[in-house]
């Protein structure tokens, strides 16, 4: 297989990666429709430098020397599982609570004043800025120990030890670019005027699913990391 081949059966796989619901989809989804395009955007820009990272330390060797020593690899699987957790626990709390002071505030109020409010008006936890939403987008992708599991077959099976330098460098470029094209794409599709305004309706559903997506994530690979000590 000479490296055209290789290059183009690499990106073909890591196309239909990325297109399959996980972490990194389900932030893409969240924070776009709620946040907005320059949200969704850095988050995909974090998102493909989480995969710059991990296919550099793949071809380099560093991911596999992570993945054959156990506690290593133990302390990273806990450290992803909980911060998924973390933006499982989030994401649902954004729900709950909200709710919970509308009908805590209701048992005083007038009849009239009684309605829930609409999703316009209730609060939105707003990422401060880019730099918070990139750092989001990152971590999210570099403590996904799945990730580190991914990349290693994927370029240890499709890269071979003896490619050029020139072609590994093509590599971990078109990785990089492919993954921010996509997820960047995903974004600006999720933000165009009309579907921005239904997600806005649709953000409490929309965090709901993926705060349960990343808690089932999350909480499994902790139980992978418990069930093997």
């Amino acid at each position: 297989m000479n490296e055209a081949t290789t290059l183009l059966t690499l990106v073909t796989v890591h196309v239909i990666a990325l297109m399959s619901p996980g972490p990194d989809f389900a932030l893409v989804v969240q924070n776009a429709g709620r946040y907005g395009r320059q949200t969704g955007i850095s988050i995909a820009l974090g998102l493909s430098l989480g995969i710059l990272m991990h296919s550099i330390l793949s071809l380099t060797g560093a991911s596999l020397l992570i993945h054959q020593h156990p506690m290593l690899f133990a302390l990273l699987q806990a450290a992803g599982g909980s911060y998924l957790l973390w933006l499982g626990i989030g994401a649902v709390k954004s729900i709950i609570m909200p709710l919970w002071r509308a009908k805590r505030s209701s048992v005083n109020a007038h009849p009239a004043d009684q309605s829930m409010p609409s999703p316009k008006e209730q609060p939105q936890q707003l990422l401060a800025n880019r730099k918070q939403a990139l750092m989001k987008g990152f971590t999210t992708n570099i403590l996904n120990p799945k990730a580190l599991v991914f990349f290693i077959s994927l370029l240890s099976t499709l890269v071979p030890a003896d490619m050029s330098l020139t072609g590994k460098i093509s590599a971990i470029v078109i990785l990089w670019l492919t993954a921010f094209m996509w997820f960047a794409l995903l974004a600006w599709l999720l933000t165009g005027k009309r579907l921005q305004q239904k997600l806005q309706y649709a953000a409490p559903y929309i965090d709901g699913i993926c705060g349960v997506l990343f808690i089932s994530i999350g909480s499994m690979i902790l139980w992978s990391v418990v069930s093997g000590i």
